[in-house]
């Protein structure tokens, strides 16, 4: 009988996350064909454990769970799994307190894992034993292995909460549907072969509404905000290839993600919440929150030991890992957390493989495997890291940033409602996220967007400057723009996605991943960045190397207590970001509205997630041998940023009304905000006068030790320091100008400009600075400076007439004066005689 053999493994997926089931009565539901299960509590702590989040689930309920079985075509029809209605409420684990209890000891975490497996084998080995004569154990594990690759899984309306403080963030899904395709990505019954060891799934997201409101002591909503995301559709890609039909892990992972159009709107009020969550995404991306306090740093891998044992049934000894000392925490984007983001990364994209390559050894025994057969002996074996890809695409993202007042209700008892404006608008086509990695020896993410710009809306602060009774045109409203259009550029931002028709996985080969440091530098240079998108373009490239000739970086267990550790385990982080040619107009109505967003963006009292050490000074001194001064000096790992520029134009306008008294006192943090007026109509002026500054490239360079603090300690208690170690003890800053240049000119009643009356011609200029890290650490030691600077200046020339001269002073008192701008200032003969023809 096949139910023999199905049933124990649905049995055990769904007795392993539901709360209070009979086995007995879901047995015999199964084998009719058919289950439905009402109001269901989800197992919250087997959820956390799974899941490896930093998050506590507060409740997960489910309101109903069917599962069709058809017995009669189970090798041809997909089994389905429907939940409706499906609730969880998540908040952040209280500290470290929480990640201890979430992690456990060791020996209490193994002992539960152990107590739970020898519960459910047994179980399984005893539901297994009426085997059929008729069925061979390889046609059995056949069919199981199509069963498990065809299970289609719908959700219908998923709600998902996040509160903190007072900040709840909710998100709904009307419909979520995951199912398996063929080559041509559509809906079909696959399985792996030998021919094609490939499996590739769907996953369809419809109408995903994000909500961000804020709620009062009490926990209560007072009114509801605009959503920041409303009903929005996408969809997900996911392409699994494996070495061999016996492998237990597929060897690359591509998991991409596919908007056409996003929508974001953000109001003033849900600007610092925004922040908020976007601040919590960074701390704990570097491991600055949640971390094990000093001298725990032996169970602080706790997490990290059990994770590849959870998700692909293997043993803890198969994986060793990297340990490193408290002071390394929260340094390296890659190495934070003790390698356990990385891992949570690759953990969470293998969920979605199947679980045939993830059976335990209850599963296999169920299935009759002999314990000694090849598949049960590459348990034993060293797991090789999988190549992961993830990748997000947009087509076309909009992001609105509101106003809101107060709306009053008829009704005393319903909720209060606002009103909003919408000041401003930045819109972005042909976005791409990815990330690529192999295990914690590789980590590279690019981000880049074809192009972009941000336009103002109706008025601000009382100032109608673009209310529809302005008629004023689109080209005024826009004050950035950088890039090229979509429709010119074309599809480059899906090149060798897994929505890109020319790339390897979509023509029935196997795609090739640059996995070095060297081939990815010539590869991914600026200049194939700027030909992919066009506007922006970042790489992020994290690269681990082992020089002991001990093992890859992933197998060996390097202590790194010791300083001599940096001369055999190389890291280097570098960053590299390209901005394309870019036109900023600041005008009065784009200041004040960015002003405007910084103020809102201020207006919050929260804690920030973790605060700066102040530097230790009392440690006991790190004392090391030649040999280990040697193998510093071979090589410590630095961070290396790079920023350019190319072809910027920014253009200062005159100001046409200035109410920043009401503002900068905000952002200087002399006074709280309030909610100034103006009252007088806005008119127009008309020519404009502006300053006009051209760039032809700006480069900034930054460079600073990986692992400063440890690096401080080590170097400063060394008699005689070398160059090359005291060097790499600074932070180093260059910046380079290229091509700098500036003029006067006048914006007209038709939007365009006259020609440019240069004040200050072209020229170069380069900028030199070290800080020292740690100084505090370096005071028996004056002859060290602490900051050097170096500034070079070939030439610089100034030019101006008396009436050019008399224009400038114009411009910055419209600034630097309270008011509306008088026109008087700036006369008919002062601009003839400033922009004269020649």
């Amino acid at each position: 009988m096949l139910e023999s053999y199905v049933t124990p493994i649905l049995m055990s997926y769904v007795n392993r996350y539901i709360k209070n089931l009979k086995p007995s009565d879901l047995q015999l539901s199964l084998w009719g064909g058919d289950v439905v299960l009402s109001k269901l509590e989800l197992k919250l702590d087997v959820l956390e454990q799974e899941l490896k989040l930093p998050f506590t689930f507060l409740s997960g309920h489910i309101h109903e769970l069917r599962i069709h079985v058809p017995w009669t075509k189970l090798g041809s029809e997909p089994v389905v799994i429907t939940i409706n209605t499906m609730e969880c409420i998540l908040k952040l684990k209280d500290g470290i307190q929480d990640d201890h209890e979430s992690c456990g000891s060791n020996s209490t975490n193994r002992s539960t894992t152990e107590n739970t497996k020898s519960s459910v084998k047994p179980r399984r080995i005893q539901q297994a034993a009426p085997t059929d004569p008729d069925l061979p154990p390889g046609y059995v594990q056949s069919l199981i292995r199509r069963v498990v690759n065809n299970v289609n899984i719908v959700i219908n309306n998923l709600i998902l909460k996040y509160v903190e403080d007072d900040i709840v963030l909710s998100v709904n899904i009307t419909s979520a549907e995951c199912y398996t395709v063929d080559e041509l990505w559509d809906r079909a019954f696959m399985d792996i072969s030998a021919t094609d060891l490939v499996l590739r799934k769907v996953i369809n997201f419809s109408d995903c509404t994000v909500c961000l409101d804020k709620r009062n002591a009490s926990g209560k909503i007072e009114f509801y905000q605009d959503p920041l995301l409303y009903k929005c559709s996408f969809r997900t890609r996911l392409h699994f290839t494996y070495d061999n039909l016996n492998s237990k892990m597929p060897s690359v992972i591509k998991i991409h993600t596919l908007v056409e159009s996003l929508k974001l709107s953000i109001t003033d009020q849900q600007l610092p919440m925004f922040i908020r969550i976007m601040q919590l995404g960074i701390a704990l991306y570097y491991g600055e929150i949640g971390n094990f306090k000093d001298g725990e740093t032996e169970e602080s891998a706790c997490h990290n030991k059990d994770m590849l044992g959870n998700i692909t049934g293997a043993e803890d000894e198969t994986r060793v890992d990297m340990q490193y000392p408290a002071q390394y925490k929260g340094q390296e984007l890659y190495s934070q957390q003790e390698d356990e983001q990385p891992q949570g990364w690759v953990s969470w994209a293998w969920s979605f493989v199947p679980a045939i390559v993830s059976y335990d050894d209850g599963e296999e025994d169920y299935l009759g495997n002999d314990p000694t057969s090849t598949t049960h002996q590459q348990k034993a074996q060293t797991l090789k890291d999988p190549i992961v890809s993830i990748g997000f695409y947009c087509t076309k993202a909009t992001v609105t940033f509101k106003l809101t007042e107060m709306q009053a209700e008829s009704s005393y008892y319903s909720p209060q409602k606002v009103k909003s404006k919408e000041v401003l608008c930045w819109e972005q086509e042909g976005t791409t996220v990815e990330a690529l990695m192999m295990g914690e020896p590789f980590f590279d993410c690019q981000i880049g967007f074809v192009g972009c710009r941000a336009m103002c809306l109706k008025g601000i602060m009382g100032v109608k400057d673009f209310e529809e009774s302005m008629n004023r045109s689109e080209t005024e409203a826009c004050f950035f723009i950088c890039g090229e259009n979509l429709n010119m550029k074309g599809l480059t931002y899906l090149t060798n996605s897994l929505f890109d028709y020319r790339s390897p996985e979509n023509n029935g080969t196997r795609a090739e991943f640059i996995l070095d440091a060297a081939n990815h530098k010539e590869t991914y240079t600026e200049i194939a960045g700027m030909q992919r998108f066009g506007a922006f373009y970042m790489d992020y490239l994290y690269t681990m190397e082992n020089t002991s000739g001990k093992g890859s970086a992933n197998q060996q267990d390097f202590s790194s207590g010791k300083i001599e550790d940096l001369g055999t385990l190389r890291e280097k982080s570098t960053k590299s970001l390209v901005i394309g040619p870019l036109d900023f107009r600041l005008d009065s109505s784009a200041v004040h509205r960015i002003l405007k967003m910084i103020v809102c963006a201020l207006e919050h009292e929260y804690e920030p997630y973790s605060r700066l050490k102040p530097d230790i000074k009392g440690e006991s001194e790190t004392m090391l041998n030649p040999e280990e001064v040697a193998s510093l000096e071979e090589y410590i790992p630095t961070r290396h940023t790079s920023i350019t520029l190319l072809k910027c134009t920014f253009t200062i306008f005159m100001a046409e009304f200035n109410l920043l008294d009401h503002l900068l006192p905000v952002i200087m943090g002399e006074k709280n905000s309030s909610n100034f007026m103006n009252t007088t109509n806005f008119q127009s002026l008309r020519p404009l006068p502006s300053i006009q500054i051209l760039v032809d490239k700006i480069n900034l360079e930054h460079s600073v030790p990986m692992y400063a603090e440890h690096l401080v300690h080590v170097v400063s208690s060394l008699t005689q320091p070398s160059d090359n170690l005291l060097h790499y003890c600074y932070a180093h800053c260059y910046l380079k100008i290229f091509g700098f240049q500036a003029g006067l000119t006048s914006l007209d009643c038709r939007g365009s400009y006259c020609i440019p009356v240069p004040i200050i011609p072209s020229f170069s200029t380069a900028l030199y600075g070290k800080l020292l890290k740690l100084s505090t650490c370096w005071t028996k030691r004056s002859q060290i400076a602490i900051t050097e600077g170096i500034f070079e200046l070939p030439n610089l020339t100034v030019q101006a007439t008396r009436a050019q001269t008399l224009l400038l002073q114009a411009i910055y008192q419209s600034w630097s004066h309270i008011g509306n701008v008088s026109s008087s200032a700036v006369n008919e003969a002062l601009m003839n005689e400033v922009f004269q023809t020649v």
